[in-house]
């Protein structure tokens, strides 16, 4: 199988990386984290006037018509860089389900500001101790509306999106996806703090109303649209994973081969270069396990067992990397100075959305199970 990049893909890579790492330094970082968002608007800015967040948007609104897969190259440079934008949220939570599902009108009112860098998208999909995939939310008709009631937590971005995605129950066995305004009547958000510093909020849904130009897709069918998104947010998660892997990884090479003991390169030890070999075997199958999803999907193959599997990786394999990397950089690893920490937070943060090693395995099982013999 072969994950090589196309020249377009390769040019959004190099355009992406480019502007992340010029603008992304450790001074601007400093900046956005000393500030209310924790987002930085004027990179968000810097992406919409390179044409990067219109990737996915459709060509007769303002977009270039592309796919997944061209995202996820921007993805796993926002994860090289740990940059503070709204990137999977904007894009993959939002911008994809709307573009698939949405009404014209919906699309004309929602895509063509995010091409513009004009707004913030995200998505409300987990439930405090629940299954994302069988939400506890409900939505119940109303007219040729919906109104939802139910409590959303941990929503990425969710102080600071304009418009929000929410996952909801519709009876037995169904679930949809439904387009709110988290300042419209019906929904209160609350702050919550993070131990990575992302910001993001729990939603009060108490009959919150919903158009019938709001809703994605048809809800009242199986969990179509949930699934597709949900197999989409968990692999863009793990193709971010890449990103801070890899720089986790390159960080601590460097550092290895300029810190010394007796008058050596620590680099040079043999327990060093096992333990950095060890990293090193582990990012590789993050970022294979993780392109391996994200190419399935953009090709609308099935890719259940295989988004299960990348998770698997990001979680268990990517929580390897950052500690043997914290490890073998010693006391400097944990200084907020340093860069290092930043990769370590955003390393589990990944691991716990939507699902840390162990689910995973038990959905692979589940999945493995169901297959006739």
């Amino acid at each position: 199988m072969d994950f090589s990049l196309t020249e377009e893909q390769q040019a959004i890579q190099e355009l992406a990386r480019q502007i992340l790492s010029d603008r992304v330094t450790q001074e601007r970082l400093k900046q956005v984290e000393a500030g209310e968002e924790r987002a930085d608007r004027e990179v968000w800015a810097e992406l919409a006037r390179a044409g990067l967040l219109a990737l996915a948007v459709p060509a007769e609104l303002g977009g270039s018509g592309l796919g997944f897969l061209e995202v996820c190259v921007l993805l796993e440079e926002v994860g090289r860089t740990v940059a503070p934008v709204p990137a999977l949220e904007t894009l993959v939570m939002g911008a994809l389900p709307v573009a698939a599902f949405g009404s014209q009108a919906l699309q004309a009112e929602l895509l063509g500001p995010v091409a513009g860098g004009d707004s913030f998208l995200t998505a409300a999909l987990v439930e405090e101790g629940g299954d994302p995939r069988r939400p506890a939310t409900r939505a119940t008709r109303e007219g040729e509306g919906w109104r939802l009631e139910g409590s959303k937590a941990f929503v990425p971005y969710g102080t600071l999106a304009q418009r929000v995605v929410v996952s909801a129950a519709t009876g037995e066995g169904t679930a949809g996806l439904f387009v709110v305004d988290p300042e419209g009547p019906g929904v209160r958000r609350q702050r919550q703090e993070t131990s990575s510093g992302r910001p993001e909020a729990e939603l009060e849904l108490d009959g919150a109303p919903v158009p019938p130009a709001w809703v994605l897709g048809d809800p009242t069918g199986r969990a179509d649209a949930l699934e597709w998104l949900l197999d989409r947010v968990v692999a863009g998660l793990c193709v971010v994973a890449v990103g801070v892997c890899e720089e986790a990884l390159r960080l601590t090479a460097e550092y290895t081969k300029t810190r010394e003991q007796f008058d050596r390169p620590i680099a040079t030890f043999q327990a060093v270069g096992q333990r950095a070999a060890d990293a090193y075997i582990d990012t590789e199958a993050v970022r294979l396990t993780a392109w391996q999803a994200a190419w399935r999907l953009s090709e609308d193959l099935p890719a259940a067992h295989e988004v299960a599997m990348a998770k698997y990786w990001a979680a268990d394999g990517g929580q390897r990397v950052v500690h043997a990397a914290q490890h073998l950089h010693g006391g400097i690893g944990v200084d907020r100075e340093y860069p290092l920490h930043r990769y370590f937070l955003w390393a589990k943060h990944i691991e716990l959305t939507l699902g840390g090693a162990t689910p995973q395995l038990l959905r692979l099982g589940s999945l493995m199970a169901s297959e006739p013999a």
